[in-house]
């Protein structure tokens, strides 16, 4: 080796041995930017009232414009469809049958609480925000005392359902809708700059307004009065009185002498052509509200600059029947009530344009928001972080998911029976019961969505079916089991 190679050598080595930790160094203390979180959850908004998902009535471009220049889930569900449940199973990342929420009284431990999404963010250098329905713990007898107020840097949540209409700091009526986007804005502007943050939004829009006949319960906001005032909404091609009749009589009456009460509301606001088409207008005059607020939001990003670094994820709790199989509401296994429209727009992509068939679950939002904050997800939490689907990897994934609504009814003065089932990309099995044992119950359910996916024709008892289904129930079986 001659001089000049042994010189060179040593350069090198140098340049190894001095050089590169700091610049390793130099890298470690300039590492990119967390991003922004922003998690915005309608209450109640059924899979197809965007039109980014079909819908050829809505007016709702700027949730649109997030689906055009982000990620569209078409195959996302709630695997409890009733909100205190969903909401908890979104906090947590589990299934109802780990965190064992099943009502609206029952309350996170501290322990459980600590382990959600939003605390781990906050205790990871976020900046926290909540605004609106909480949904969790918060119609017990310590009504509304036990919400995570000094869990967030920042808390505009209300207790139970809340309401459509406020006072603002002036005494002037505010819809809340609007109110939730002034305090998008108040967050927005007022944070702590130093620090990424997640602010989760929780709307009240477009659940009814129980007790309150104005719009049948669908209170918007004044200003979108002439919105849809043109057009007749059709009716679903499911939803004639044949089709509610269809179910057993066990189904339709509870032992307590009452209608089942998803009946008894489709009764309030869809009974007749005048109340359903005032009903569904002035669903869609809430959702287009949110729509709105959701233009204020993304505007107020690019105010401050900061729209490239914010991801933004929206969804709902569950979905919604608007009389559908004749009944109005969630609950029950029918498609309108499980499945529920998700987005995911990452501001720092350009090229995660895209629609994906994949199943998605409730119980994947929170590893999903701890995913991209670059944090490490809790073995405690069930779901799966969507992160790589959107960004075009293909990871090991589900075909198939188990669903249950264990919410108890006896003893008071609406009837909902319970269920449980197992649910492909194809077929969909479901079994109703009252009482606490499952294997005790009155009907049963079988639809092939490939060919039936109105959910018309319930192959549950056709001979030819039954080998399919006793699979289904296996596997339903092994998930409860599994899940806990």
């Amino acid at each position: 080796m001659n001089k000049h190679v042994r010189h060179f050598v040593k350069l090198i080595t140098y340049v190894l041995i001095v050089m590169l930790p700091n610049w390793v160094h130099a890298k470690q203390k300039n590492p990119l930017p967390k991003p922004n979180i922003i998690f915005l959850l309608a209450d109640d908004l059924r899979y197809n009232s965007l039109g980014c998902m079909g819908n050829k009535i809505i007016t709702t471009p700027n949730i649109d414009l997030l689906a055009k220049e982000g990620t569209l889930f078409k195959n996302s569900f709630a695997t409890t469809p009733i909100c205190c449940v969903s909401r908890a199973s979104i906090f947590s990342g589990q299934y109802s049958k780990r965190h064992g929420i099943q009502d609206f009284q029952a309350d996170f431990s501290e322990t459980a609480r600590m382990n959600n999404y939003p605390e781990i963010l906050r205790q990871n250098g976020f900046y926290t925000g909540f605004i609106g329905k909480y949904g969790v713990g918060t119609l017990g007898k310590n009504r509304g005392a036990n919400m995570p107020v000094k869990d967030f840097d920042y808390w505009k949540g209300f207790e139970g359902h809340g309401v459509y209409f406020y006072k603002d700091k002036n005494n002037n009526t505010i819809h809340s809708t609007d109110m939730i986007g002034d305090q998008s804005i108040e967050f927005l502007e007022t944070r702590d700059k130093s620090k990424p943050f997640c602010l989760s939004v929780s709307f009240k829009a477009p659940h009814v307004e129980d007790g309150n006949s104005i719009h049948n319960g669908y209170l918007y906001s004044p200003f979108y009065e002439n919105y849809y005032s043109t057009v007749t909404i059709p009716h679903p091609a499911n939803g004639g009185d044949q089709y509610y009749n269809a179910f057993p009589e066990s189904f339709r009456m509870g032992q307590n002498g009452l209608e089942n009460e998803a009946r008894v509301r489709w009764g309030l606001r869809f009974s007749t052509e005048e109340k359903y088409q005032e009903s569904v207008k002035s669903y869609y005059r809430l959702v287009t509200g949110i729509d709105d607020a959701v233009k204020r939001i993304v505007t107020e990003l690019k105010k401050q600059g900061i729209e490239k670094n914010t991801i933004i994820i929206l969804s709902s709790d569950n979905g919604y029947s608007l009389a559908d199989h004749g009944l109005e509401g969630k609950w029950y296994a029918h498609d309108v009530s499980l499945r529920v429209p998700l987005i995911i727009y990452d501001g720092r992509k350009t090229e995660n344009k895209k629609t994906i068939s994949h199943i998605a679950l409730n119980v994947d939002l929170a590893p999903t928001i701890l995913g991209y904050a670059g944090l490490a997800i809790p073995e405690s939490m069930q779901g799966k972080s969507l992160q790589p689907l959107v960004e075009g990897k293909s990871p090991k994934w589900r075909n198939e998911f188990y669903y249950d609504h264990l919410y108890e009814t006896s003893g008071t003065k609406v009837y909902i029976p319970k269920s449980e089932g197992f649910v492909t990309l194809r077929y969909k099995y479901a079994r109703y019961f009252n009482g606490n044992n499952p294997n005790e119950f009155f009907y049963e359910e079988l639809f092939d969505a490939k060919t039936d996916p109105l959910e018309i024709n319930n192959l549950a008892t056709k001979s030819e079916m039954s080998a399919l289904k006793n699979e289904l129930i296996q596997k339903m079986k092994m998930f409860s089991e599994k899940l806990k």
